[in-house]
Order: structure tokens, then sequence, then C-alpha cells
């Protein structure tokens, strides 16, 4: 059996929140937009039907709770959910809180405005902030 790995544009990307249950929880380098990043750490996946019923149902709930999270954190208008994967195949899904006064509303995120990389000060305590959230603070 293939054991889990992170893709490595998504270790690069991103910094790890919390662990849940299914799937890690991650911070998209990008203060632009406040934006998580659930990956189920099981080997090979790819597409959401690579994962069993019962591990889809817990993938959905996981990102209810970061829709939660990332909303009560932010306070933002809208919540855009989605796993493309046209970049990196390994299977993750993008939690992206928006606002109507963001660089990109209310078109997509993607290369709508330069990447601003966390305040490492404000950074940690959005981190601190989610992970609590999620009850893994």
């Amino acid at each position: 059996m293939t054991s889990f790995v992170l893709d490595a544009r998504l270790e690069a990307d991103t910094l790890l929140v919390a662990d849940l249950p299914l799937s890690a929880v991650r911070l998209m380098d990008d203060a632009t937009y406040p934006w998580l990043v659930l990956v189920p750490r099981v080997a090979g996946l790819v597409e959401l039907t690579d994962l069993t019923p019962a591990q889809r149902a817990v993938l959905i709930e996981e990102i209810a709770a970061a829709e939660r999270a990332l909303s009560a954190a932010t306070r933002c208008d809208k919540l855009n959910v989605g796993a493309l994967g046209n970049q990196v195949a390994q299977l993750h899904v993008h939690v992206i809180a928006r606002f109507t006064t963001d660089a990109a509303w209310p078109n997509p995120v993607w290369g709508a405005a330069p990447r601003t990389a966390w305040d490492e000060h404000r950074r940690a305590a959005f981190v601190a902030d989610i992970a609590a959230r999620l009850g893994a603070g």
C-alpha cells in the first residue's frame, strides 16, 4: 500500500493549520484572500469519486467545518468552494473567503492579483484562530 505524500506544490504554497480526521487543513500563503485548502490524507486520490462513500461524507463535513471557521474568522461576504485540480492533480478542496471589496470580486481569485505573502505575526494569529475554531487549537 502506498502511503500519503502531500504534493510538492501544495507543500510549497500552503501552511498546515490543523489535521482533521480525514483531511489536512492548510492555509494558502496569500494574504490577499483568506484561503484554506483541505487535502484528504489518502494516497492516490485525484477525484472526489476516488474516495469511498464514507470518506466523501467525512470530507463534506470537514468542508462545512472549514467554511464555518473561515466565515466566523473573516466575516466574509461569500465563500467559494471548489476542487479543480488543473495544476495539482492530488485531490484538494479550496475554501476561499470572498469580499465584495476584494481585488477579484465577483470573478474567480486565480490570477486576479499578485500573491501577497502574509505578515508572519498576522499569519500565526490567523492560523491559531482557525485551528481553534476547528477544535484543533
